[in-house]
């Protein structure tokens, strides 16, 4: 059998490669959370002192780390797949199931939030919206990006696993393998 188009394989290890920075960057802010914790609980019972700031500055970085790092777990496989039917079957089943998912259910799901959400994002954005209370973050709009960018990201990482997909249904399981493999290997 020959091998499969270079351009399809180059083109997955690109989106894998950006979802993985993505993920690697955006999980950092984990840590950003535990220290501006912290920091807020000594400031708050030692001190006797609040920053609204530093408190919604927690909530947008729990923001970004569940919106943008969701196409990370979509390329770890960490998300919720039912194991009990899933995991005995073989990898053309698995392709099957993973390209109709993806056709029926993700890329419904994220064009829809997506196209709900435009107007939102950008009524916000226009109007340079701000925090509700004084002494906030004055990049709310900033905030509620991440309402676009999770479906986009989604879609992306998405099309990455359709191409895999595709790849395992026309006979270049090999392929996908070594794919998978190096993301493994290599973080990504």
């Amino acid at each position: 059998m020959d091998t499969p188009s270079p351009f399809l394989i180059g083109m997955v290890r690109g989106i894998n490669r950006f979802t993985d920075l993505t993920g690697r960057i955006v999980s950092w802010f984990v840590l950003a959370i535990v220290i501006i914790t912290f920091v807020v609980v000594v400031m708050r019972y030692i001190f006797n002192i609040g920053s609204v700031f530093l408190q919604e500055s927690i909530t947008y970085f729990h923001n970004y780390v569940i919106m943008l790092g969701a196409a990370y777990a979509l390329l770890k496989g960490a998300h919720v797949r039912v194991d009990i039917f899933y995991r005995p079957s073989s990898a053309r089943k698995k392709a099957w199931v993973d390209l109709l998912g993806f056709l029926i259910l993700m890329l419904p799901t994220c064009g829809f939030i997506f196209y709900i959400s435009w107007e939102y994002v950008l009524f916000s954005w226009q109007m340079l919206e701000g925090s509700q209370e004084a002494g906030g973050i004055d990049a709310r709009y900033i905030f509620k990006t991440s309402i676009l960018l999770m479906p986009a990201l989604m879609i992306l990482q998405g099309l990455a696993e359709t191409l895999k997909c595709i790849l395992v249904l026309s006979g270049y399981e090999s392929a996908v393998a070594a794919l998978d493999e190096h993301v493994e290997e290599h973080g990504l």
